[in-house]
């Protein structure tokens, strides 16, 4: 059943928690994502199975949350996601952030330092506003405001608003230093066509952590959806947990 975060002003954020042992798995969607993809729903079950604490969410716009898709920034979204794991969850978090949600992860971690004890990113793509956008994209969400792209996910096409890209210029990440020091796991398949891998090494890089692994998966595209990267995230997760 999808409860609802009530919020003053702001639109009503849906999510599912699920009480258990140990710190609480937090799963950030990627972008036009939702909390009912595959990796989430794998996590989800491999949590109801070993009793664990995890929290999917829907931010503004996207799911089953209130609110327009366009109008939201990722500046937003990290509200969005602070809002959720202060106000669904206690104690520490493990937070396992999917493409976009690997940004929203890594922003999360350095918002609540005191409560985030692990990160898992799987094709996490911090900082895509700037390496994601050449010049011509550039002038036209300059001069339109708005670039609509065919999605190779879904039939509803890829939007990016110009407030989304100046609200990620904001929070980049990637050329300074990351602090964040716990462990961190990077899964990223080596045929991604959307975030190339050398992301993850730059991510990698710039983390403080001394605790940092990245799995380079052969075969794997961005979605990293099949059997095997299911079971490997889940493997990936459950051990960090462990350890």
């Amino acid at each position: 059943m999808t409860d609802y975060l009530i919020r003053d002003g702001k639109a009503s954020l849906a999510y599912h928690y699920r009480p258990g042992a140990g710190p609480t798995v937090v799963f950030l969607p990627g972008y036009m994502s939702n909390m009912q993809g595959g990796k989430a729903l794998a996590l989800d079950a491999w949590a109801e199975a070993g009793k664990r604490a995890i929290l999917r969410l829907d931010y503004a716009g996207c799911g089953e949350s209130e609110g327009v898709f366009a109008e939201q920034t990722l500046a937003s979204w990290h509200a969005d996601v602070l809002d959720l794991i202060d106000n669904v969850t206690t104690g520490p978090l493990v937070l396992v952030g999917s493409s976009m949600g690997g940004w929203q992860m890594l922003l999360a971690a350095l918002a609540r330092p005191e409560r985030v004890v692990g990160l898992v990113g799987i094709a996490a793509a911090p900082d895509f506003t700037e390496w994601g956008f050449d010049e011509t994209m550039r002038e036209t969400l300059a001069e339109d405001g708005l670039i609509v792209e065919e999605s190779a996910y879904s039939e509803t096409p890829s939007i990016t608003t110009l407030g989304l890209w100046e609200s990620g210029q904001d929070l980049l990440l990637l050329d300074g230093e990351i602090g964040f020091d716990g462990p961190v796991r990077l899964i990223h398949g080596l045929d991604d066509a959307d975030v190339p891998p050398s992301i993850a090494f730059r991510l990698g890089r710039a983390l403080r952590s001394v605790d940092v692994q990245t799995i380079l998966v052969k075969g794997g595209d961005h979605r990293l959806s099949r059997p095997q990267d299911l079971n490997l995230l889940v493997r990936t997760v459950a051990h960090l947990i462990e350890t």
